[in-house]
């Protein structure tokens, strides 16, 4: 695998280190979990698809276009309210 060079300004720099640290990694590591965890809009609407069509076929469960809206914006509530409540 070659390296590539990502220019980013200072301030984010240190604060990737923080971070890094934090976990007990690098910044390199950090980057790199980042690229492979975060999914593009493409991939998130593409495992919608294939979760909807799985919950169909095993269960018979057919979810609608507003029920995972309003699952989406619970998870959402919920992960914020969990944030706040960490700090």
């Amino acid at each position: 695998m070659s390296d590539a060079m990502i220019r980013v300004p200072a301030d984010v720099r240190d604060r990737l280190a923080v971070i890094a640290e934090s976990r007990g990694t690098s910044i390199r590591s950090l980057v790199q979990e980042f690229a492979e965890s975060t999914l593009t809009d493409e991939e998130r609407r593409d495992r919608a698809e294939r979760t909807r069509a799985y919950l169909a076929e095993h269960f018979g469960v057919a979810v609608s276009d507003e029920e995972s809206a309003a699952m989406g914006r619970k998870l959402r509530d919920a992960f914020a309210h969990r944030t706040d409540s960490a700090a």
